[in-house]
């Protein structure tokens, strides 16, 4: 994209200045606020004009005002992951990966064109009310573009999964809907994150040194971000937490400068992951630096221009010491500067495009019609045996059956808005067979085999007093003096200021304490238990005693306590948290507990006509160094791929009663479900499909919706299979998940067969591929391959089809088996044939070269196989010649 900045006479300029510019009048005078000059020039100004101090304010994500400059406070840490993060009302689309799953490059584009005029619409009136803070900005850590290599990686979920193709094409089109087609101004910031060979494990990341071949280097890990930076002009990249050859790669000179500055001209901003910079030097962290101003130094040397944290307050130290000088501090600040100028902050409203976008455009009916829209394309129908979906709408009885069924914030994925209202698939469902009987029953939890009902009801403020607890918060962590805000919670308690959210209006993010009291009202006699978790630890006093006191990690998780009541009876209760980190989370509730037993359960559903088990897994249970307390899950991550054994017992007492089993599953990543696969007749893998995901469950599952959906990951048969493939690397001989080697991972390198392969979704349609046309057989290695493919809609059912076309280089054990570089989502009527028009890029054909440290073309025979899926048994296949 191509800036154009126009240069007026100095009369001329003054004269606008004075027109049109509504800021402070002692500012009108200074260059950098006429938007009619060069943006170099503009830039140059304001740098002169600015202390060290003022300099090294501006280079951290909040960024500190500049009164004297009338310079606001400002921001940079913005989420959008799947919508608007994290700043009040939005509209929610399906998490990324669910995203992936509609392999729809344009419908991509125009859903993050949506996403960016509610970030417009919500930045506007956030300036009109003051809001100069974290998550009312306009730069968007947005997309994350790493490899989801393996499916134990709790954060695989904000990817677009396992294929660099598919990651790149996604990943454009989410860079050019956030930043706009404008030749002047950006509409917002997009950021490829994170730079580079990032993709767990999450318990380790501040510390763990990512080894990995160049040639996987070069041909899977940093492809996406060589195309973000080169093709899509994305304003910033973001470094990743984890070393990289043994240094941090905030730090990297071969990450940061030799190949993302050098050998990519990359002139944009490079921010670092939060709090980054802080492993240089923390114990038990990389320890790559002895001191902050070491650290900071070196990461600003390296051209990590942006901090996102408070590390570079010790760049004043740094200048003093002589580790860098104020004019190579310039050089990043140049280019975050450039930033403030091209999203128009600087410039009068009349200028800038999208200033007049307004708030009620946010989480419109339109935009609602589009995460519905999506949520559709995103359903992946991976079995249907003997036809068993679509349901009649005629039927009778339904059981609906599973913790994901009624759980709305689980569909919002991580990472994400609040949306206005959501549909459960419980109520999608019901909404869609009004006539019918619709049972719902929640079977287990997710991972516990304890079935736990609430008792929350139970609680009242005080005797006699109003449903619900009373909370209040103080800006201090000592419970002392008087509550800066006082609340009654009807709802459960459950509080977090993960990503700079307060826990209340007018909380502190730091420095606080919370007491939460009131009474239970015991509703039988016999056990109850309450659960209390908080970070940095909590003491729960019952009856006038200390039943729970932890600290610590521990405290994190937390703990159940449990106690003998008797009905009727009042026990006064007090929760006390006081915070002593930066982060906080804190969790309160009270239940009955019951082991699960399915007897019971299947005797009830003998008498229904078909069985809808939502189950799976939630953001809960998989993503951000989290800590869960739960059997096969770890820091976030997963240390198994199975479906969790409660949720595998249930499905085989489901089966019991003879009725049709329909899974459906959420899942962020891919499960190992082979042994489960005899406990249902279908599997439609939903996702964590947002805000409108129940309705468009029932459209699948109901057959109002032809399911198109196609996986962006393997599902493998179990966890032996992809770990016995995997091969030690270098002399650290890592195995299992923390092995970055791509041999034997993923679709691209494995040599076995998967339980569900990478491309594959069903349809309630059938489509039949023709011979391909290709003028000829030898290509020249700079031109594109253009193919024409014939696909016929054979059913008697309009559907669409997802033409993948992967190509195979041939004499080359080294090269992946196949990799995808070419596919489009086609709509086609029944009986149709269409000839999908498909171009093969150049660099399909380029492979590691050692000599040159990089990607080349390589000439020799290849392999073009094309079909609706990566399984060598559904595709075509035509052989070709690239010369030089």
């Amino acid at each position: 994209m191509k800036r154009k900045y126009y240069l007026t006479g100095t009369f001329l300029a003054l004269i606008l200045m004075a027109f049109t510019f509504k800021g402070n009048i002692k500012n009108q005078t200074y260059p950098f606020r006429n938007p009619d000059l060069p943006l170099e020039e503009r830039v140059a100004n304001l740098i002169g004009l600015l202390t060290l101090e003022e300099k090294v304010g501006l280079m951290m994500n909040s960024s500190k005002p500049v009164p004297r400059l009338d310079i606001p406070a400002y921001d940079w840490w913005n989420e959008a992951l799947h919508g608007v993060a994290r700043s009040g009302k939005a509209t929610v689309f399906p998490q990324a990966i669910g995203m992936a799953a509609t392999w729809n490059e344009p419908g991509h584009l125009e859903t993050f064109e949506i996403i960016s005029d509610e970030a417009r619409a919500k930045y506007n009136e956030a300036v009109r009310q003051g809001e100069r803070g974290r998550y009312y900005g306009l730069s968007f850590w947005t997309p994350n573009i790493n490899i989801f290599r393996d499916p134990r990686w709790g954060r695989g979920q904000e990817t677009y999964g396992e294929d660099p193709y598919l990651t790149t094409r996604l990943g454009l089109a989410a860079v050019k809907g956030l930043q706009g087609d404008d030749e002047t101004y950006f509409k917002t910031h997009a950021c490829a994150k994170h730079y580079a060979v990032h993709s767990g494990p999450e318990w380790n990341r501040h510390s763990y040194n990512a080894v990995v071949s160049n040639r996987d280097l070069w041909e899977t890990y940093l492809p996406a971000f060589k195309a973000l930076v080169q093709e899509g002009n994305v304003q910033e990249v973001m470094c990743a937490y984890n070393a990289f050859e043994g240094k941090p790669c905030c730090g990297s000179d071969r990450l940061m400068m030799d190949i993302l500055r050098n050998k990519w001209g990359f002139e944009g901003m490079v921010v670092s992951d939060c709090w980054a910079i802080d492993d240089f030097y923390k114990k038990g962290h990389h320890e790559s630096h002895e001191t902050p101003a070491e650290a900071v130094a070196n990461a600003v040397l390296t051209s990590t221009d942006l901090e996102c944290g408070q590390s570079y307050e010790h760049l004043l130290e740094s200048v003093k010491l002589g580790l860098i000088t104020e004019e190579q501090i310039d050089v990043s600040l140049r280019r975050v500067l450039r930033g403030w100028f091209e999203l128009g902050m600087f410039d009068p409203e009349d200028r800038v495009p999208w200033s007049t976008l307004s708030y009620d455009i946010v989480a419109s009916e339109k935009h609602q019609k589009q995460a519905l829209d999506v949520a559709r394309q995103s359903m992946t129908l991976l079995k249907n045996e003997k036809q068993t979906l679509p349901l009649n709408k005629d039927i009778k009885r339904i059981a609906v059956v599973g913790a994901n069924a009624a759980d709305s914030m689980m569909l919002w994925g991580n990472y994400n808005g609040t949306p206005t209202s959501t549909v459960t698939i419980l109520e999608g469902i019901r909404k869609k067979v009004p006539n019918a009987e619709v049972i719902y029953e929640k079977g287990s939890d997710l991972v516990d085999p304890w079935v736990r009902n609430s008792l929350y009801g139970s609680f009242l403020t005080r005797e006699d007093g109003e449903k619900g607890l009373k909370v209040e918060f103080y800006n201090n962590n000592a419970l002392e003096g008087k509550p800066v805000r006082t609340i009654t919670n009807h709802l459960g308690i459950e509080y977090s200021n993960r990503g700079g959210t307060a826990l209340a209006q007018d909380v502190n993010l730091e420095n606080t304490s919370t007491r939460i009291s009131g009474v239970f009202v015991a509703p039988y006699t016999g056990e109850v238990v309450f659960k209390a978790n908080a970070n940095d630890g909590y003491v729960l006093m019952f009856d006038g005693k200390e039943i729970g006191k932890m600290e610590g990690r521990a405290a994190v998780r937390g703990a159940e306590y449990s106690v003998q009541v008797k009905k009727g009876k009042s026990y006064p209760i007090v929760f006390e948290h006081r915070q002593k980190g930066s982060i906080l989370t804190m969790g309160f509730s009270v239940f009955k507990k019951e082991k699960a037993d399915f007897t019971e359960l299947t005797e009830r559903l003998k008498a229904v006509d078909a069985i809808v088990y939502a189950g799976g897994l939630s953001p809960q249970l998989e993503g951000e160094e989290m800590y869960v307390d739960a059997e096969g899950f770890k820091g976030g991550d997963r240390t198994s791929i199975d479906l969790p054994k409660v949720q595998r017992d249930l499905l085989a007492a489901l089966r019991q009663t003879g009725k049709p089993v329909i899974f459906v599953l959420c899942t962020g990543s891919a499960l190992a479900l082979e042994q489960d696969e005899v406990n249902y007749d279908a599997l439609l893998c939903a996702w964590y499909g947002g805000e409108r995901a129940g309705t468009a469950v029932a459209d699948v599952l109901f057959g109002d919706y032809n399911p198109a959906g196609r996986l962006p990951v393997t599902f493998y048969k179990s966890l032996a299979q992809l770990d016995n493939a995997l091969t030690q690397t270098g002399d650290e001989k890592r195995q299992g998940f923390e092995n970055y080697d791509m041999q034997g991972r993923t679709y691209r390198y494995m040599k076995d067969t998967p339980l569900y392969p990478f491309g594959h979704g069903l349809s309630y349609s059938a489509f039949s591929y023709g011979e391909v046309t290709l003028a000829e057989s030898t290509i020249d290695g700079g031109a594109a391959v253009k193919l024409s493919v014939p696909v016929t809609n054979i059913s008697e059912l309009d559907g669409e089809e997802v033409v993948q076309v992967y190509v195979a280089r041939q004499d080359d054990e080294l090269a992946p088996v196949k990799s995808l570089r070419a596919f489009t989502r086609v709509p086609i009527k029944a009986g149709e044939t269409k000839l999908i028009d498909l171009e093969i890029h150049p660099d399909a054909f380029h492979f590691y070269d050692e000599r040159k440290d990089g990607l080349v073309l390589k000439q020799g025979d290849y392999t073009i196989m094309y079909g609706g899926t990566s399984a060598n048994r559904n595709q075509k296949t035509l052989m070709l010649k690239i010369t030089q």
